[in-house]
């Protein structure tokens, strides 16, 4: 497999990590439109088992099919299709070596109160389904986040042991932390940061708002205003050991294109990674979610 220069840099961070772990990550660096760039556009589709299938895809019902979501990633072009593993396992053959997949390890649903994720998936699951990388949700801030991380300590040895980097969830809430806070920028920063000491090869992180939640972080913040998300993305991405790891960013509920495409250009010139784009793809209908991951994709390559 060629390997452009640039992602060449973006391996040497990862010190003291397999060759294993590098050709892996490599592997979904490459893959697809924005490949060799070191940016990362990735379909993710764990929203039928977090929200119900009816809020997820009766908007556009094409979307119940598990094959859908495949083709979608594969004729966008994306770098990498995220998902459970009974959605995975439902087009492992059909699909077989046509773009990375990612089994994301643990999951919640929206009929508890209880803000913690099981442990539904192996990473002997993801090596079955000849996967690329595997995920985990964390919820910093949860009264369960104590459990989560002895969890994701198992998983990230034996993913590692497989070869197979680790692609973080970490969102806050629960705790201490209000409604606001858990986009607040420096909840989302603080979160990025648990996620590379834990681990975490490529984190994923909702993008921040100018918000500060913690009282004791205020004074690092006020040494100037927080308006530009182009400044907001820059510092997640400090946080995360400077740049070395990996961090993208959610693409969240509904919204229109235009939105869309001003967080993607925030996102790149604030030295982020990519996005992950799940609702705002499978919801349209395909031809427009086409054009929408197009020009997304135009977007990260320097062109939109």
């Amino acid at each position: 497999m060629h390997i452009s220069d640039t992602v060449h840099k973006i391996l040497a961070h990862y010190e003291g990590e397999s060759a294993e772990i590098k050709m892996n990550l490599a592997r979904i660096l490459m893959h697809g439109r924005v490949g060799g760039s070191g940016r990362l556009i990735i379909l993710p589709v764990d929203q039928g088992i977090e929200h119900g299938p009816a809020r997820s895809f009766a908007a556009n019902p094409a979307a119940y099919d598990p094959h859908y979501h495949f083709r979608l990633a594969i004729d966008a072009g994306l770098s990498a299709f995220a998902a459970p593993a009974g959605l995975l396992a439902a087009g492992a053959d059909s699909f077989a070596g046509q773009i990375p997949t990612v089994l994301k390890l643990n999951a919640a649903n929206s009929l508890t109160v209880i803000k913690d994720q099981a442990v539904v998936a192996t990473v002997d699951d993801a090596v079955r389904l000849n996967c690329a990388a595997v995920g985990f949700t964390l919820y910093p801030g949860s009264d369960a986040f104590i459990g989560q991380v002895e969890e994701l300590r198992i998983v990230g040895q034996e993913a590692r042991a497989a070869g197979l980097p680790l692609l973080v969830w970490s969102y806050p809430r629960g705790g201490l932390i209000s409604e606001q806070g858990e986009t607040a920028l420096d909840i989302i920063a603080y979160a990025a940061h648990i996620a590379v000491e834990l681990g975490a090869h490529i984190v994923k992180v909702k993008l921040p708002s100018e918000h500060i939640e913690q009282d004791a972080a205020r004074p690092a913040y006020a040494d100037r205003q927080w308006s530009d998300p182009v400044e907001r993305i820059r510092h997640v991405v400090q946080a995360a050991f400077a740049g070395r790891r990996l961090v993208i960013f959610s693409g969240g509920a509904a919204k229109d294109a235009e939105s869309l495409y001003q967080d993607a250009r925030a996102i790149r010139d604030g030295g982020g990674s990519g996005s992950i784009i799940g609702r705002n793809s499978f919801q349209r209908p395909r031809s427009e979610a086409l054009a929408m991951l197009n020009e997304v994709v135009r977007i990260y390559s320097g062109t939109g």
